[in-house]
């Protein structure tokens, strides 16, 4: 991971992301504003958290690859776009003016200064018993709880 150096502790909360699973022809992609960047069975990795009523989280249960890519700050309105927006709903992507890029394995975008193509090595779903009760009312009191999907990030593209 040579040369890439980001405050992992405000990556995701300061600047958000996009995760993305799925193929040319078939993927989605999701705002993601938690996030970690570390180290993992002595591999880099990277974490990301979808609840289980997105859209998403059934393009990440069923492949093996995703990316998490960060963008310049003049892309955040699209950011804001794709993260209140579904993918079942209709092309959220082409109404956000971003450029889908297609790799080998997974989806990028065009306009992203940085993308981490993760192989995943771990899910787990989070058990609502075993978080703060604040957390818990606030996150969870109406909604499923989130699957952590980690990743082993096998290439930095830029």
């Amino acid at each position: 991971m040579e040369g890439f150096n980001v405050d992992a502790f405000k990556a995701f909360s300061d600047s958000w992301a996009l995760v993305t699973a799925g193929t040319e022809g078939d993927f989605n992609t999701m705002t993601i504003g938690w996030g970690g960047l570390g180290t993992l069975w002595s591999r880099p990795a990277a974490t990301v958290y979808v609840k289980k009523n997105r859209y998403t989280h059934g393009f990440m249960e069923k492949n093996d690859y995703f990316t998490v890519s960060f963008f310049p700050p003049a892309y955040k309105k699209a950011l804001g776009y794709l993260g209140s927006h579904s993918g079942r709903d209709g092309d959220k992507v082409a109404a956000s003016g971003l450029t889908p890029v297609y790799l080998d394995k997974a989806v990028t975008f065009a306009e992203a200064s940085v993308t981490l193509l993760c192989r995943k090595m771990y899910t787990h779903t989070m058990d609502v018993a075993a978080v703060p009760a604040d957390v818990a009312e606030a996150y969870y009191a109406t909604e499923p709880p989130h699957t952590m999907f980690v990743g082993e990030v096998i290439e930095v593209i830029r």
